[in-house]
């Protein structure tokens, strides 16, 4: 398994936090998702982790990679 830590300063509430999860769910690899609010970071675990897809999918849905 590889974890990926992207960050975001668009991730404020706990509702950015749930429509992250909702958007990654499932998608290319991941297996694990954590999103702090605190630090702004999306951490996801998986196999064969694609940052540029997993960024692009993050943008996708309004929290564009720092």
């Amino acid at each position: 398994m590889n974890q990926l830590d992207l960050q975001s300063s668009k991730i404020k509430c706990g509702g950015c936090v749930a429509n992250i999860k909702k958007g990654l769910e499932g998608f290319a690899g991941i297996t694990e998702i954590n999103v702090d609010i605190e630090s702004n970071i999306v951490s996801v675990t998986g196999s064969e982790l694609d940052k540029d897809i997993i960024a692009n999918k993050l943008a996708e849905l309004g929290y564009p990679v720092a």
